[in-house]
């Protein structure tokens, strides 16, 4: 007599054999950081913001695993709503303006019991067509879940670290208001 085998361990076999060969599910990242409170001096001039590129690494090119995706632009224009929301300077957005505001940003995404995301904006900011006036480094952490099934286990995270990342990004820019009042930057 033969023995057939058991559906559920068919079917575990098959599941299997589909995550395996599945490119996996791809996580559409759109963040939407809100300021924490409004800025308590308001720089006098506009800002144009840069963001040359944002760097992902991380944990997620396994079988089965969702990747991830974020666009420069995302971040871009998040930055632009956050400062602008925030009332940092006088007015900001992505054209020509008396000051310009660069952002370098890096996600990196570990696996350990939990995914832990860390974002790294290296900023600079000073006249147009100038070398910065003064250089800025916020590094900030968020735990996210165990598993990386839907995109929120992802865009979660990621929201807080932009979130706290840019609150800090634009305290340090706030506390050095008079560096960038000269009469050269005031539009």
């Amino acid at each position: 007599m033969t023995e057939r085998p058991s559906t559920h361990r068919s079917g575990f076999i098959l599941l299997g054999l589909v995550l395996l060969s599945s490119p996996g599910c791809l996580h559409n990242i759109h963040v939407t950081p809100l300021p924490q409170t409004e800025a308590q001096t308001t720089i006098p001039a506009s800002a144009q913001v840069v963001v040359p590129f944002l760097a992902l690494e991380g944990a997620d090119h396994m079988p089965g695993i969702g990747s991830l995706d974020w666009p420069v632009k995302d971040f871009h224009a998040a930055a632009i709503d956050y400062f602008a929301k925030r009332r940092t300077f006088l007015s900001v957005g992505d054209e020509p303006a008396a000051l310009t505001l660069t952002i370098k940003a890096w996600l990196t995404m570990r696996s350990r019991s939990s995914y832990v995301y860390k974002l790294r904006l290296e900023s600079d900011l000073g006249p147009a067509g100038e070398p910065p006036t003064s250089s800025y480094l916020s590094e900030k952490t968020a735990i996210g879940s165990s598993v990386r099934w839907v995109t929120a286990s992802d865009r979660d995270p990621i929201q807080r670290a932009v979130q706290e990342a840019l609150d800090d990004l634009a305290q340090q820019i706030e506390a050095d208001a008079r560096l960038h009042e000269s009469k050269k930057s005031k539009n």
